[in-house]
């Protein structure tokens, strides 16, 4: 008798636990359902699956997910992304190692195709490739006379790393090659000084490429990469692995507490996986190439003071921007050259406590790069201006907005950035040029 209460006591446990279970995952299905719901704006259920990953609610921005070191030297460019499928459907890597739908040279096919170059770093990259995908820039320029009717191709001649004078020659290369081009956009400053600086650190000539995306390459060449290095490399590799088949699972989940959960275990490998990618920089920075090196690359003799180098980073900047407006004014092309906003130049802005946690990294090399490099790019704003350049100020463009636009602690904005950065260039450009068809009429 007494054996068989206790069956019973223990199958009313049994299954009190079981229907507490069933309500936990009851109100968390149903909490995942209104989570979707915010971060997707439609219903789990009646949901338009995809297969293109970057639509799946990840931030895959600055995740490589096929390739380990994705750069290759180019004898002209310093390096380039090598050539292959992009994770974003209809665009590639292309023949040159930028992401485009087109190879390059791009070639008219239509007497109304108005073709607008994008240059600069990684953030010029991720503007070119928003401005394909959603036209902002077009929309602008369709209100110009005259261009009301034309078919706008995008090409973005911009890459991760990518800093002066590497656009002015990658323009020139192409402009050598008969590469067409109606309206140029050179989007950049932040590389000019973060990663020049770097450079000076190492004693690397400021010119010269960034030491951060050369250094691995030299090392593999000269086989001389870290132990410490390489084991970074491994677990990049196994995240990227992970991060891929945690995509594929996303893709197929039936519940939306297996999308809530699985969003949230993906997130955080890519997380763990930009952590890697930033030590992997420090450690590869640290490493010096001997004087048997199969590649050459211009030393200083010492590192500069804070005062010189950033002086001359500066004037790199300015200079290379005015020789691309001399050698496109001389075809009357357009040139707008915009200085980007990054967190670390302090404005007016203030920052959520949520996008402090994403935006800022008390180890990054970033900070004092910024903090006295856009000041002293700044500070040549009047000579770029007496040289005709179409210099656009964007360091105050997310002043105004209370959402989340910073999606790293380097430099890169997420959607709702991408949107204000795009009007802010999209207006300057088209009040710029409304200016200039006043003044020619007036003449």
């Amino acid at each position: 008798m007494k054996d068989l209460k206790l069956i019973n006591k223990s199958q009313e446990i049994l299954k009190i636990a079981l229907i507490n279970l069933a309500l936990v995952l009851v109100f968390l299905e149903l909490g995942s359902l209104g989570w979707y719901f915010v971060k997707h704006k439609q219903f789990f259920y009646t949901r338009q699956k995809t297969q293109n990953k970057s639509a799946l609610g990840i931030n895959l921005e600055g995740v490589r997910l096929n390739q380990s070191i994705v750069e290759r030297f180019h004898p002209f460019f310093g390096f380039i992304q090598k050539p292959g499928p992009d994770f974003r459907p209809g665009f590639k890597i292309n023949n040159y190692g930028f992401i485009s739908p087109y190879d390059y040279p791009f070639k008219k096919i239509k007497k109304n195709q108005f073709v607008i170059g994008i240059f600069g770093g990684s953030v010029a990259s991720d503007y070119s490739i928003f401005q394909i995908q959603n036209k902002i820039l077009p929309q602008y320029l369709k209100q110009v006379p005259g261009l009301q009717d034309k078919e706008f191709v995008i090409l973005s001649f911009a890459t991760g790393g990518y800093k002066q004078p590497q656009q002015l020659l990658i323009l020139n290369y192409f402009l050598a090659l008969g590469q067409e081009l109606d309206l140029v956009v050179n989007i950049d400053g932040f590389n000019e000084v973060a990663l020049s600086n770097l450079n000076n650190k190492n004693q690397i000539n400021l010119a010269m490429p960034s030491i951060q995306h050369i250094s691995p390459l030299t090392s593999l060449a000269n086989n001389s990469l870290s132990t410490k290095a390489m084991q970074i490399t491994l677990r990049i590799k196994e995240n990227k692995t992970k991060i891929k088949e945690g995509l594929e699972s996303l893709q197929h989940c039936s519940l939306a507490a297996c999308d809530a959960l699985t969003s949230v275990y993906v997130q955080n490998l890519v997380n763990n996986y930009r952590k890697d990618v930033i030590a992997f920089e420090q450690e590869r920075g640290q490493q010096q190439d001997g004087e048997g090196s199969v590649i050459y690359i211009n030393k200083n003799k010492s590192v500069l003071d804070d005062a010189a180098a950033f002086e001359q980073m500066s004037w790199n900047w300015a200079k290379s921007s005015i020789f691309m407006h001399k050698v496109l004014s001389a075809s009357k092309v357009p040139y707008f050259h915009v200085l980007q906003p990054n967190q670390y130049y302090q404005t007016k802005r203030v920052f959520s406590d949520a996008e402090k946690r994403i935006a800022f990294n008390e180890e990054t090399p970033y900070t004092k790069s910024v903090e006295i490099g856009y000041p002293a790019l700044l500070s040549k704003f009047p000579n770029l201006q007496k040289n005709n350049i179409n210099i656009l100020n964007g360091v105050k463009v997310f002043d105004k907005t209370k959402d989340v636009v910073y999606v790293d602690s380097c430099c890169h904005y997420n959607q709702a950035g991408e949107v204000v950065f795009s009007n802010y260039v999209g207006s300057s450009i088209l009040e710029s040029l409304r200016k200039d068809e006043a003044r020619s009429k007036k003449k």
